[in-house]
């Protein structure tokens, strides 16, 4: 495990992801809140796949929890296991896109077969991963299969791409890679502020417990926060599957927010 983020160096880092599968895709206009689409990736086959978002679901199944379940209903069987690789990580955000700018209000939500339980598990999660991934192009990603080296998933909104990357030097814990990745994948420090980091730990791969951990970068603080959000052992298929992380990027969302002082009119003023 890499201790630190100072620890590691950027061009090793770089050198050391092998570009597994990529994909690039049609940038889309958000209507209404939805982009119309979701993004599913089988680590398994190393397929990238555009799922529909159409008129019926929207008006059935709205969005975050909805969707997660829907799109999880159609990835298993009666028969499967938290650990088969037909179980899927399904995080969707709901119409509205939240905004980046304050903690709390990008919300979505995860769904998947629950460890301890053995049936769907949905919890709600904070950080920014919501908006950016909605502004991304998409209203929900499925994550299912199993690899069996550590990798990391990359959605660049910007350059409207996806990857998956070898990732052998990266830590485990959420603390490190969250701020490792933030930093790796920024171009400035402004993009800090455009980027969501999602993984487990490795406290998940020691309990059906564990939790998913979603970043958001404190501008305040400067530095890459964590929320524990995705609980119920989401963290524990998430690791099982053998991702480290889950990063998402995206620029040009962020509103401008300004103090002004009110000047109260002059006695008789207008």
């Amino acid at each position: 495990m890499v201790p630190s983020t100072e620890a590691v160096d950027h061009e090793a880092l770089a050198a050391s992801h092998e570009v597994l599968a990529e994909f690039e895709y049609p940038e889309v206009e958000i209507q209404r809140g939805y982009a119309n689409r979701a993004l599913q990736i089988d680590l398994t086959t190393l397929e990238l796949k555009i799922l529909p978002v159409d008129e019926e679901m929207k008006r059935i199944f709205i969005g975050g929890r909805g969707f997660g379940l829907y799109y999880l209903w159609h990835s298993v069987t009666p028969q499967t296991k938290w650990n088969d690789p037909e179980n899927a990580v399904v995080i969707a955000s709901g119409p509205l896109g939240g905004t980046t700018s304050f903690p709390g209000s990008g919300k979505s939500l995860v769904v998947s077969i629950s460890p301890a339980t053995g049936i769907p598990i949905d919890s709600n999660v904070g950080g920014h991963f919501g908006p950016l991934l909605k502004f991304s192009g998409w209203d929900a990603l499925v994550l299912r299969g199993k690899i069996e080296d550590d990798v990391v998933i990359y959605i660049d909104g910007n350059a409207r791409k996806v990857q998956i990357l070898r990732a052998p030097l990266e830590a485990v814990d959420a603390h490190v890679i969250s701020e490792q990745l933030t930093e790796f994948f920024a171009d400035d420090e402004k993009q800090k502020r455009e980027i969501s980091v999602v993984s487990a730990g490795s406290g998940a791969e020691h309990s059906y417990m564990g939790c998913l951990n979603f970043s958001w970068f404190d501008w305040r603080r400067d530095s890459a926060r964590i929320k524990q959000a995705g609980r119920g052992g989401i963290g524990t298929v998430f690791r099982d599957k053998k991702i480290k992380a889950l990063v998402v990027k995206r620029s040009d969302m962020l509103p401008t927010w300004t103090i002004h002082k009110r000047h109260e009119p002059a006695e008789g003023g207008e």
